[in-house]
């Protein structure tokens, strides 16, 4: 009798464990190897050599591409872009809150920048990770590269 009571306890006391546990989408390396191509080469067809970085929700890069040409700043500042985004939850830029023609301010977070070209990766509400783009003549330039390959594979962010 005591034998029936656990093994019917078991699954209930299981079933209750895992209805609290989040659920959570992850970014897979074939999906942030097709956003860094698609990014770059958004950015190739305007004219600009950029370096594009490709982050998970932990802020662990999973793909990274610097085009021929593309200076050696567009490195550390594609990583400063994703940092921004992760450490925020939001586009790296600006703080949103800022007046019109202040002047921006430096960055609060170590490691983090100011600049445009940072978007989050998200599926619904979820941020699973981050592109962030650097090398062309603005962030809202780079922003628009990084919008344009979400575009592209938005049917596999669900």
């Amino acid at each position: 009798m005591s034998l029936n009571r656990i093994v019917f306890l078991i699954p209930t006391t299981v079933g209750l464990f895992a209805q609290g546990l989040p659920t959570m989408k992850v970014l897979t390396v074939d999906v942030a190897q097709t956003i860094a191509q698609e990014a770059m080469a958004k950015c190739r067809a305007d004219g600009y050599k950029v370096s594009v970085r490709v982050v998970d929700h932990a802020n662990i890069e999973k793909a990274f591409v610097r085009d021929d040409g593309a200076g050696m700043a567009t490195v550390q500042v594609a990583t400063m872009k994703a940092n921004s985004v992760m450490a925020f939850g939001r586009p790296s830029g600006p703080p949103p809150n800022l007046p019109a023609g202040a002047p921006v301010p430096a960055p609060v977070v170590p490691g983090t920048i100011n600049a445009m070209g940072g978007v989050p990766i998200k599926v619904g509400d979820q941020v699973i990770g981050a592109v962030a783009v650097s090398g062309a003549p603005g962030g809202d330039k780079d922003a628009a590269c990084a919008n344009a390959a979400l575009t592209k594979v938005a049917d596999k962010l669900k």
